[in-house]
């Protein structure tokens, strides 16, 4: 005999905010700061254990301009994530994209956005191409980290995560970036607006 698995149910939750997508799919900038990506990746550890990554991205030099690994894919994971990125970058006004995941979709954090000058733009439903790029980048850090090695606690994945985000700015070498990493491309574009 066969047993179906009961299915979760889940509670669709009320969207305080949302915003039309101002992006547009239109994923070239030509300066750090003026189009910024963001989103939230599930990632495993030891046995059924859960972590989540939160991560902005610019789509000028492509760096990842701040990230949060956290327990819990929450409020103050994005929340914290957003907030190191612009204490960084104060001067940051980009188009700030994300999907309708519910804490992009708070009051809360359109005041931050609101707060820093910063300009909403979000996915349309069910159109997970129109944040492509960030999708991209969780692609390329699971295939170059995450899938090559079995992570037995939270300490060692965090570990792994800040040393990938570190080679991935600082020194992976991107075709689409002149052969450059992020950060060197960053300064290339900033002696071409000399």
């Amino acid at each position: 005999m066969c047993v179906a698995k009961k299915r979760k149910s889940y509670i669709r939750s009320t969207l305080e905010i949302t915003a039309e997508n101002i992006l547009n799919r239109e994923f070239y900038a030509d300066t750090f700061g003026k189009k910024w990506l963001t989103d939230v990746t599930e990632m495993k550890y030891g046995v059924n254990n859960k972590a989540y990554l939160s991560a902005i991205l610019d789509l000028g030099d492509k760096s990842v301009v701040s990230f949060v690994l956290g327990y819990s894919n929450n409020n103050e994971l994005v929340f914290r994530t957003f907030d190191i990125a612009h204490e960084k970058y104060q001067n940051a006004k980009p188009i700030f994209h994300s999907d309708r995941g519910f804490q992009y979709t708070t009051k809360a954090f359109k005041k931050k956005l609101d707060d820093a000058g910063m300009i909403q733009s979000m996915s349309r439903v069910s159109r997970c191409i129109d944040n492509g790029p960030m999708k991209a980048f969780w692609g390329m850090l699971k295939s170059e980290m995450y899938h090559l090695k079995r992570f037995n606690s939270y300490d060692e994945l965090e570990a792994s995560v800040i040393d990938y985000i570190d080679y991935y700015n600082n020194h992976r070498y991107q075709r689409r970036l002149n052969c450059m990493t992020p950060m060197e491309y960053r300064q290339y574009l900033m002696n071409q607006a000399v």
